[in-house]
């Protein structure tokens, strides 16, 4: 089938709205020199969690960074960044203006269009991605050395639409746990990329051992391992482990970095090893 067989019954206005969309995304697109997305196939493996600080981290040592939060129905990357109940501005009505956090980090989230951060985003497939692209298309990112997308678990309707609309992408990173059941998704996740032929930047295990805030022991609870098994076995890079901390918790509910120095020395020095990795592969 052509393109042109593809138009055929749809309004021309319609036609004429999605190209002139398509041409705002790849011009802002142009302004950025890195585009990174992070994603995984399984929720609640912290990926926000490696996301919101790489972006922070990056823009920390001086980079002109963008955090793009791509979750439409769980945003959590404005109370990470210490931006929630920060509302997103226009500068005109085809050009939204991203939030600012701590080093100049610009952000956009769908929190930051809603009037109650307790209204669920009852919406369809088309609906979500279309206010993707919206963001893709209006907001004024300027120029960055970084794009850095939170991508939701899956490998869905939004995992597509960001994907597609970085067709220039530096790559995926996905975030696992250590477990099985998170491996399983994970691998999915790897696939998904290769059919797109976009590049996975590689693997980080989160949660891989619990470290005592009184001893500092380190214990597998959830194991150990399984992300660098899964990375071998999918041949992709394997980009290091994160232990389970509970002072993350804190940090994350009050906005704060990981690489704080209020930050407990073994998360502080595996994020930055990880970091180092993400960088040692753009390179």
């Amino acid at each position: 089938m052509t393109g042109a067989d593809k138009q055929q019954g749809i309004p021309q206005d319609v036609q004429q709205r999605h190209q002139a969309q398509e041409e705002a995304i790849q011009r802002r697109s142009a302004r950025i020199r890195h585009k990174i997305v992070v994603m995984s196939g399984k929720g609640g493996v912290g990926k926000s969690t490696v996301a919101v600080n790489l972006a922070w981290t990056l823009a920390a040592q001086g980079a002109k960074v963008g955090l793009l939060d791509a979750d439409v129905h769980g945003p959590n990357a404005a109370t990470m960044t210490g931006t929630a109940g920060t509302r997103i501005q226009g500068s005109d009505e085809k050009t939204l203006l991203p939030a600012i956090a701590a080093h100049g980090l610009k952000i956009v989230s769908i929190a930051m269009l809603l009037e109650d951060r307790d209204t669920p985003m009852i919406w369809r497939g088309p609906m979500r991605s279309g206010v993707l692209r919206q963001f893709m298309a209006d907001v004024e990112w300027g120029d960055l050395d970084y794009l850095i997308a939170d991508l939701p678990p899956g490998t869905g309707d939004e995992a597509l639409t960001i994907v597609q609309s970085l067709p220039d992408a530096d790559g995926v990173i996905i975030v696992t746990t250590p477990q099985k059941v998170s491996q399983e998704d994970c691998r999915k996740a790897i696939n998904f990329a290769r059919k797109l032929e976009i590049p996975v930047i590689g693997v980080i295990e989160n949660m891989s051992g619990f470290v005592c805030p009184e001893c500092g022991t380190l214990t597998p609870i959830f194991s150990q391992g399984g992300g660098k098994t899964m990375a071998e076995e999918m041949a992709v890079p394997y980009l290091g482990d994160l232990p389970l901390v509970p002072e993350v918790v804190r940090l994350s509910d009050s906005g704060i970095p990981i690489g704080d120095e209020t930050a407990p020395e073994a998360i502080r020095a595996a994020f930055a090893a990880i970091v180092r990795s993400i960088m040692d592969g753009l390179d």
